[in-house]
């Protein structure tokens, strides 16, 4: 059995590797897509634009293809990592050749893969570019989700009880948060520029496979895993154990969970993928650009949102702690009416006002849904769901998601010329009217759920 506390290096164990696999997720999630508009189809001709697949396109299929390998991964290697009962190999050694895998991301350009290929002729170049940076991001994402979908998240589910896992996965938010920010406020050097995004790979993916080096020192097996709870003898029974009808019907409120996070997750995917080049190429020009934009209503109206989101959040947590469901329920309702907001307008008050209920929502649906889920989850049967994990919160919604957004996209047609004068179709602000709609079915399961109750049996404390 497991201690109802973590000790002190598991804390810090456990933030360190959500740190930098955030760090490596939102350098794949948010700038592997700018920089296929800022550097793969920079600068690109009319004819080689022509002869392509459109942008949005080529992130659809990117996001799309990636959320497949995470998969695929996370069953084979999640199911691999229960048999071997070694997490720590899996997620140090997978960190490790994470980073390198990121870092080598830098060295893609029109000008090396003409070289590589021997290719002259320009549509061609620009294709091959673009389906090597898939194939990488497909490669990139075996090593994330080997690393920390599948081990990772099981490894947490090991060593954590449900009195633990609502403060942990609020803790991981925020940890989130500082990935996100730290990812943002680099990337956004390469995306203006000011840094080479050979420099941007470079520094963070090493990063990270510094963090995968420490790991080999910092990370223990639970004993349990080599010890109780044994799983089947046959690994293929095994893979496919979470789809057997009777697992299902044994364990309906972790599958309820898993449909609730899944819409939301779809929902997420609607308009993320395109967020930072919405921003870049729509949201800015609008209001003025960048250097227009810091006006003193916006500031106030900045400062009125971040103060509205700590104090939402505060209180919804609060709400959720003592009545689940009405704090996803409430929580589903919220994110639902930010999106609306956020597709009545481009103007960037009305966006920072539709932000609030948007980001409060899915945060607080986030960490009570992965709470569940990891409370759902048999005991010592972690790496055996964490595939059947990964379909409802990264295949369907990664591939689901941004085909809607490309959809929004091509229908609204909202394009911008660039210095080639070369019509180019970029993100507009019907993509959240899509992913509201989505945002709605999250209600189903939650209500079904509410219904079959969420109170789970403690772990005996060692």
């Amino acid at each position: 059995m497991i201690k109802q506390k973590l000790t002190k290096l598991n804390w810090f164990t456990i933030c360190l590797f959500s740190f930098m696999g955030g760090i490596a997720w939102n350098i794949e999630n948010m700038y592997f897509n700018t920089f296929l508009y800022n550097s793969v189809y920079a600068n690109a001709s009319e004819a080689a634009m022509a002869g392509s697949m459109a942008p949005t396109t080529a992130i659809s299929r990117m996001v799309s293809l990636s959320a497949i390998a995470a998969v695929l991964t996370t069953f084979i290697m999640g199911t691999l990592s229960d048999k071997m009962k070694n997490r720590k190999l899996f997620i140090s050694g997978g960190y490790i050749l994470w980073g390198l895998v990121t870092a080598a991301f830098g060295f893609i350009t029109r000008d090396n893969i003409a070289a590589i290929l021997g290719l002259s002729d320009e549509a061609k170049i620009l294709t091959a570019t673009v389906w090597v940076v898939i194939v990488m991001d497909i490669i990139m994402t075996f090593m994330g989700s080997t690393s920390n979908d599948a081990a990772f998240n099981a490894w947490i589910t090991d060593i954590t009880t449900p009195k633990i896992r609502p403060t942990m996965e609020t803790a991981l938010t925020f940890v989130g948060f500082l990935s996100v920010a730290t990812v943002m406020g680099v990337g956004s050097l390469a995306q203006s520029g000011a840094v080479s995004y050979q420099n941007f790979f470079l520094v963070l993916g090493l990063i990270v496979t510094a963090c995968g080096i420490a790991g080999l020192f910092l990370i223990k097996n639970p004993p349990y895993i080599s010890k109780e709870n044994e799983v089947s003898s046959s690994y293929w029974a095994d893979l496919f154990y979470g789809f057997r009808p009777t697992v299902v019907k044994e364990n309906i409120r972790l599958y309820l969970a898993l449909f609730a996070i899944g819409f939301s997750s779809v929902s997420y995917q609607v308009f993320f993928p395109y967020l930072l080049v919405y921003l870049q190429y729509v949201i800015l020009p609008d209001n003025g650009g960048f250097e227009n934009i810091l006006t003193p209503s916006v500031i106030v109206t900045a400062v009125i949102a971040v103060i509205a989101l700590v104090v939402g959040m505060v209180v919804l947590l609060k709400v959720s702690g003592k009545n689940k469901a009405a704090g996803l329920i409430s929580s589903a309702v919220l994110a639902t009416a930010g999106l609306l907001i956020l597709s009545t307008s481009t103007d960037i008050r009305v966006v920072l006002i539709g932000v609030v209920p948007a980001v409060l929502g899915n945060l607080v649906m986030g960490i009570q849904l992965n709470a569940a889920i990891k409370d759902f989850i048999p005991e010592g049967k972690a790496g055996l769901f964490q595939g059947i994990r990964m379909i409802f919160t990264v295949l369907i919604p990664m591939v689901v998601g941004p085909w809607l957004g490309d959809l929004a996209c091509r229908n609204s047609a909202v394009t911008y010329v660039n210095e080639y004068n070369v019509e180019t179709i970029v993100p507009s602000k019907s993509m959240f009217v899509y992913a509201a709609i989505v945002s709605v079915f999250v209600l189903a399961p939650l209500f079904i759920l509410n219904k079959k109750g969420f109170k789970v049996e403690e772990k005996e404390a060692v």
